[in-house]
């Protein structure tokens, strides 16, 4: 899931860099404009994964802290 959300995040990216640069929204362009229904969804799906990502930001800390943890048990060596 979250690769999934990552890949998404990634093309949600790309596409607000063409958006700013270019003025060019490839998700309305290849999905019929900005107020059509699989435009929309997709924008939504995007967001969703923006959201899920959000945790990934705080994962890397727990894992270092679970790590930790574990070399001081010695657990680790």
């Amino acid at each position: 899931m979250d690769r999934l959300s990552l890949a998404l995040v990634i093309v949600g990216a790309i596409n607000w860099g063409l958006v700013g640069l270019f003025q060019f929204d490839l998700i309305a362009f290849l999905f019929g404009g900005q107020a059509s229904l699989l435009s929309r969804v997709l924008y939504s799906i995007v967001g969703a994964a923006g959201l899920w990502s959000i945790s990934l930001l705080f994962m890397g800390r727990e894992r270092d802290r679970d790590e930790k943890h574990l070399r001081a048990d010695g657990a680790g060596a």
